[in-house]
C-alpha cells in the first residue's frame, strides 16, 4: 500500500510504502530462538511484533538487591532482604473465597510474619526449618513485625544477584520477566539484526549498540546514566524534528472561511451560572481573534486540571457554528466525549442555542453510525464530538473549519493532521487542550507547530483539595476514613502502579490489590478495577457503573488520568506515590474535588526517606499544577531514573520532559542547527535522519489505518 505524505513544500516524502522492509522494524520477534507463533502472540498484547519493538521495550524499572538485614537494622515501609527459617508449616485459609498463606518466619532477632494472596502452592512448598530469603516491604501490625507478598529466594540464588541491577520489564499473562530477559539478551547476540542501521543520531553505530545494551543489563548506576542519556537524546529529536517539518508545512495556510465574532458566544458567556475566569475570558479572545483571521489558526490551550477548558472548547465551536461551519471535537476515550456531548446538548437546550450536536464513536450501532454519517455530510450537525472514528474514511464533513483534539498527549500529531485534512478544499482551524501542567518554556519546544495560551486560574468557588503524605501504617486508618466518606454517599478512587503482579518489583497492583480489598471490606461496598489493557467495552461498562455509584470504590492504573467527571469521587488513595512524577499525581489528583463536597487526596509511601518525602510534600503545599510541575523539575534529575515516566502519554519510551529537561533543550537546538544548515535534508550526511523521519511517518500512518 502506498501513500503519499507532503511534509512541507520543499521536504516532501513522496511515497512510504506501509508494509516496507526498510530498516530493522520488521524483522520479526519470531526470528528470535526460542519464540514461536504462540509465544509471539503474548508478546504482541504488549504492542511488541519485531526485533526493534522489542529492542526499544526499556525496563519499567531495575531491581538492586542489597546485603541481608536484620530486623533491628530495618525501617518500616522499607523494602528489605531478610534471611531466616520457616518455623512451622505455613498456614493456608480461605477469607471471603480468597485464598491466604501464611507463615511464621524466624530471623537472627525476631519472628516475623509473612503473608501471600493467592498463592496456595506454598503451604505445601515452604519447607520448615529450611532458611531462605525473603524480600518485600515491612510493616508491622499490633506488635508484630510483617512481610506482605514477600518474594522468595534460595540462599544460593540470593547471593548471586547480590548489587546488580536487574531489568523489570512489563508483562502479560503467561509471559515472565525472565523469558523477556533471555528474549532481549538473544537478540543482542543475533548478528543479522545488528549488522542494519541503529535509528540514532549518533553517527557510532557501536556506540549506539552499547547503549542499548547498557540500558537492558546495566553494570552500574554511572553507565546506566551514561546510555539512557544517548537514548533520551535521540527520542526528543525526532520528536521535534517531525513537530518541526510539519510547523513549516502549516505556518502559512490560509484559508477561506467567513468567520465573525458572534451575539450567540457572547449570550452564552452571560447566561452560565458561574463566571468565567479572567484567564478564560483571555483566552477565548486569543481563539475568537484567530477564527476570524484568513490564515489557519493552530493553539494549544493548556489549563491546569479544573481551569475550564471545555467551555473555552464549546465557546470556540459555537462561534465556528454560529457563521454556518461545523466543528469535529475528538476525545481520547468514548465515555469521555459521551460525557462531552450530553454536557454541549444539556447546554444548548437550556439556553435555547439552535445548533446541532451528534456524537459519533466506534462501539456505536451501524444504523445509528449511518445516521450521523448523513447528518454530518448533508450540514445537519454542526458539532461533531467523538473519538477516533472521527477520522474513518465513511465520515464525510460538508464544511469543517475548526478541529478540537481533546487531552492532546493522548494523540499523535499525525492523528491530528489526519481529522483536519477530513476537508479537502480547506484548510481548518486547530485547537489544541491539554491538561499536562507543562512549563510554557517546555510548551513551546514541545508543541512547536502550536501557538501556545495558558489558563493559569481556577474557579473562585472550587474547593481546595485536602491533601495528606503518609506511610503504610496509616492503611487502616485510611480505610475507615474511605468507610465513613461512602456511607456518606460518595465514591472512592484507588490507584496502584501496576496491571498484575510483577517478577521483583515491590509495587501494588490493581488486581491483588482489589481482591485485598474485598477481603477487608464490607460487602455492601461495591469494589471493582480498571486498567488499560481492558477491552474498551470492558472499561466503558465499568467507568459507566463508576458514574452512576453502582461502584463505591474503583481500583485503577493512571488509565483515569484522563477520564470522566465523577463529581461524587471525593477521595483519592494513591498506593506507592513514590513511583509516580509529581505532575502525574497531580493530574491524577485532578479526577477529585469535581462537585460541591470536600474532596481528599491520600499519598501513601513505601519509602520514607527525606528525599521522598520532600517530594510528595510539595503536593501537600500547592495544588497548582504548574508550580508542581516547576518543583518537580528542580528536584528530579536525570540520575532519577527509577519509577514511572510522568509524560509517558506523549509515547516516548524513555524519555521524560520534566526529568530529562536540559536534554530536551539541547536537541531543540541541535533540531534547530540541522534545518538551518539543511532545511530538505538532502544532504548525504543526513540521508539516514531522513530516512528515520520517513519511517516514523509512516509508523504514525500506519497506527491510525
Amino acid at each position: 500500500m502506498l501513500r503519499r505524505i507532503s511534509v512541507d513544500s520543499q521536504f516532501t516524502i513522496t511515497y512510504v510504502r506501509l508494509n516496507s522492509n526498510t530498516m530493522n522494524d520488521f524483522y520479526p520477534i519470531t526470528n528470535l530462538k526460542g519464540i514461536g507463533q504462540k509465544t509471539a502472540g503474548l508478546y504482541n498484547k504488549l504492542g511488541i511484533f519485531s526485533c526493534e519493538d522489542l529492542l526499544y521495550n526499556f525496563p519499567r524499572d531495575y531491581i538492586k538487591y542489597e546485603n541481608t538485614k536484620s530486623i533491628c537494622d530495618s525501617s518500616v515501609g522499607e523494602t528489605v532482604s531478610i534471611k531466616g527459617r520457616i518455623v512451622k508449616q505455613p498456614l493456608l485459609k480461605y477469607v471471603k473465597k480468597f485464598k491466604i498463606v501464611s507463615a511464621y518466619i524466624k530471623t537472627d532477632d525476631q519472628v516475623i510474619l509473612a503473608t501471600w494472596f493467592n498463592m496456595a502452592y506454598l503451604a505445601k512448598s515452604l519447607k520448615p526449618g529450611e532458611m531462605y530469603v525473603f524480600r518485600g516491604t515491612l510493616t508491622v501490625k499490633g506488635n508484630s513485625y510483617c512481610l506482605e507478598q514477600p518474594q522468595i529466594f534460595t540462599i544460593e540464588k540470593y547471593e548471586e544477584l547480590i548489587n546488580s541491577l536487574q531489568p523489570v520489564y512489563s508483562l502479560t499473562k503467561g509471559l515472565t520477566n525472565t523469558s523477556v530477559t533471555k528474549a532481549v539478551k538473544t537478540l543482542f547476540n543475533d548478528p543479522y539484526y545488528f549488522s542494519m542501521n541503529f535509528k540514532s543520531v549518533e553517527r557510532d553505530s557501536e556506540k549506539v549498540r552499547n547503549a542499548l545494551e547498557t540500558i537492558h543489563f546495566p553494570k552500574d548506576i554511572d553507565s546506566l546514566i551514561e546510555a539512557r542519556r544517548l537514548l533520551v537524546f535521540d527520542e526528543f529529536y525526532y520528536f521535534i524534528l517531525k513537530l518541526r517539518l510539519l510547523k513549516e508545512d502549516n505556518e502559512r495556510l490560509k484559508n477561506n472561511f467567513n468567520i465573525v465574532e458572534s451575539a450567540y458566544t457572547k449570550r452564552l458567556i452571560e447566561s452560565l451560572p458561574y463566571r468565567l475566569t479572567n484567564a478564560q475570558l483571555r483566552v477565548f479572545n486569543e481563539i475568537e481573534n484567530d477564527l476570524c483571521k484568513d490564515v489557519s489558526m493552530s493553539r494549544l490551550v493548556q489549563g491546569d486540571v479544573g481551569s475550564g477548558k471545555t467551555i473555552i472548547a464549546v465557546l470556540a465551536a459555537l462561534q465556528v457554528a454560529a457563521n454556518g461551519y461545523q466543528t469535529a471535537l475528538m476525545a481520547p476515550t468514548e465515555i469521555l466525549a459521551t460525557q462531552h456531548f450530553s454536557s454541549v446538548t444539556e447546554m444548548f437546550g437550556k439556553f435555547n442555542i439552535p445548533f446541532k450536536c451528534v456524537l459519533l464513536t466506534g462501539s456505536m450501532s451501524k444504523t445509528k453510525k449511518k445516521e450521523v454519517y448523513e447528518q454530518i455530510e448533508n450540514g445537519e450537525a454542526d458539532i461533531i464530538i467523538g473519538t477516533h472514528a472521527l477520522i474513518q474514511e465513511k465520515v464525510k464533513y460538508k464544511n469543517l473549519a475548526l478541529v478540537i483534539t481533546d487531552e492532546q498527549h493522548r494523540f499523535g500529531v499525525r492523528q491530528r493532521e489526519m481529522l483536519s485534512n477530513k476537508n479537502t478544499s480547506d484548510n481548518p482551524h486547530i485547537l489544541v487542550m491539554s491538561a499536562t501542567p507543562i512549563p510554557r518554556t517546555l510548551a513551546i519546544i514541545m508543541y512547536s507547530d502550536l501557538d501556545v495560551s495558558i489558563i493559569d486560574e481556577v474557579p473562585e468557588k472550587r474547593l481546595k483539595i485536602k491533601n495528606c503524605v503518609v506511610g503504610q501504617e496509616y492503611r487502616n486508618t485510611a480505610y475507615n476514613f474511605m468507610i465513613n466518606e461512602i456511607d456518606n454517599g460518595s465514591q472512592v478512587y484507588v490507584i496502584c502502579p501496576l496491571v498484575e503482579e510483577s517478577e521483583g518489583l515491590e509495587a501494588e497492583n490493581v488486581i491483588s490489590y482489589t481482591e485485598k480489598l474485598k477481603a477487608v471490606f464490607p460487602d455492601r461496598i461495591n469494589i471493582a478495577y480498571l486498567h488499560g489493557k481492558m477491552k474498551q467495552n470492558e472499561k466503558n461498562s465499568v467507568m459507566n457503573a463508576f458514574l452512576n455509584n453502582d461502584i463505591q470504590i474503583l481500583v485503577s492504573t493512571t488509565v483515569v488520568e484522563v477520564g470522566v467527571n465523577v463529581p461524587n469521587a471525593t477521595v483519592m488513595l494513591i498506593e506507592n506515590a513514590e513511583r509516580f512524577g509529581l505532575s502525574q499525581l497531580h493530574q491524577l489528583r485532578g479526577r477529585i474535588g469535581r462537585g460541591e463536597k470536600q474532596s481528599y487526596c491520600i499519598f501513601m509511601s513505601t519509602k520514607k526517606n527525606d528525599a521522598t518525602m520532600k517530594r510528595l510534600n510539595i503536593l501537600n503545599k500547592s495544588n497548582d499544577g504548574f508550580f508542581i510541575a516547576s518543583e518537580d523539575m528542580k528536584l528530579r534529575g536525570p540520575g532519577d531514573l527509577f519509577g514511572i515516566r510522568q509524560s509517558g502519554d506523549m509515547h516516548f519510551n524513555l524519555a521524560d520532559i520534566f526529568n530529562d529537561v536540559n536534554i530536551l533543550k539541547e536537541a531543540a537546538e541541535s533540531v534547530t542547527e540541522l534545518l538551518n544548515d539543511d532545511k530538505d535534508l538532502s544532504k548525504p550526511e543526513n540521508a539516514n535522519i531522513k530516512q528515520i523521519i520517513e519511517e516514523e511517518i509512516r509508523k504514525d500512518l500506519y497506527s491510525t489505518l
